[in-house]
């Protein structure tokens, strides 16, 4: 299964703002575009020899190029696949570009991120490929696998015994979104509704998106 392995820091530095891809390194002072960073050493430029020249106003092109990008580099999908989720969009009814936030965080490593075992969605798409996630009962190990209203998403009891999921868990701040319910121990998450746009805080201006498809 195709995925992006090069460093995820430079990704943020392209979009010149935190797409949160490397849990709690993107919290601290060692995050390259971090606001506390200070001018001197802060990195909040376009990666590579020319990135500073890379700093002027763009073409609404560019900007339509940029949020597609963004919301692929957030979610972690390649351009095929996101191209084929556009596509599955579009045909539904709806507003094209929310439909495709939704099919984006109805991922089961996003799901997975949602809950807090992970403190990131690599770290989240790593449990599941790895096998300590289960949907109604059964082990599923592809991370695009979107779940439905009513599944009931857990951890397998040697997951709820790694001390990175229960640290997870302890430590990240990062509240439980209204179309999830969680269990008492927080190891199950049962989909209560589909996502709806304004319970999803990703930055991504989808419209943007829909225009540059729509060429």
């Amino acid at each position: 299964m195709a995925r992006y392995i090069g460093p995820v820091c430079r990704l943020c530095r392209r979009e010149r703002t935190k797409l949160f891809l490397k849990g709690e390194r993107c919290y601290s002072m060692k995050c390259p575009v971090s606001e506390a960073v200070t001018d001197r050493h802060s990195r909040a430029y376009p990666p590579g020899e020319h990135g500073r020249d890379r700093m002027r106003q763009g073409s609404e092109y560019l900007a339509q190029l940029r949020e597609k990008q963004k919301a692929r580099r957030i979610y972690g999908v390649l351009e095929r696949q996101f191209r084929n989720l556009y596509a599955e969009a579009s045909r539904q009814p709806g507003i094209t570009g929310e439909n495709l936030l939704r099919f984006l965080e109805l991922r089961l490593d996003n799901v997975a991120f949602r809950a807090v075992w992970g403190a990131s969605r690599a770290q989240a798409r790593q449990l599941v490929r790895h096998g300590h996630v289960l949907v109604n009962g059964k082990r599923v190990t592809i991370p695009s696998y979107r779940v439905r209203v009513g599944d009931v998403v857990a951890l397998t009891q040697k997951a709820k015994e790694l001390y990175v999921v229960r640290r997870n868990l302890d430590t990240v701040d990062r509240p439980l979104p209204p179309w999830l319910e969680a269990s008492a121990d927080r190891f199950q998450v049962t989909v209560a509704s589909l996502p709806k746009r304004e319970h999803i805080d990703e930055p991504v201006r989808e419209q943007l998106i829909v225009e540059l498809y729509s060429k």
